[in-house]
């Protein structure tokens, strides 16, 4: 039985996971008709300011929930502005060219946004730091 949970748990987890890309995807596609391969670089780039400012607080002693509210503060706008400065720079000069193009340029996006990433934040695995002290009884 404890195994049928665990998979139960795992499978809604990652349905989901699948039901908000899905809605991302649908929800950009129906307001200005691109699909955009990039959104998901936007989030992780998002993710990993929340990481980096997390990081950075994570050892003064403050306490765990104002600290990833932080994270998150620095990161919402960090998205926006590039979410916004990928519109207007790539995507608006674009409207009304073939289908083809914003496309394309959308996956080009995506692949610059992702080696910016890398040499922002490294390509090595970072460990997320412990924020709430676990204590086993």
């Amino acid at each position: 039985m404890d195994t049928f949970l665990q998979q139960l748990v795992n499978g809604l987890t990652a349905g989901s996971v699948y039901a908000v890309v899905a809605l991302g995807y649908t929800m950009v596609y129906g307001i200005i008709q691109l699909i955009n391969f990039a959104h998901g670089e936007v989030v992780m780039i998002g993710a990993m300011v929340a990481f980096t400012v997390i990081t950075a607080l994570a050892p003064s002693g403050v306490h765990p929930l104002f600290v990833v509210a932080l994270g998150t503060a620095a990161a919402v706008p960090v998205c926006m502005l590039v979410g916004y400065a990928m519109e207007r720079l790539a995507y608006r000069p674009l409207r009304r060219a073939p289908r083809l193009a914003p496309l394309i340029t959308a996956i080009g996006i995506s692949i610059v946004l992702q080696h910016l990433a890398m040499l922002v934040w490294s390509r090595n695995v970072l460990a997320f730091p412990q924020i709430i002290k676990v204590s086993s009884y």
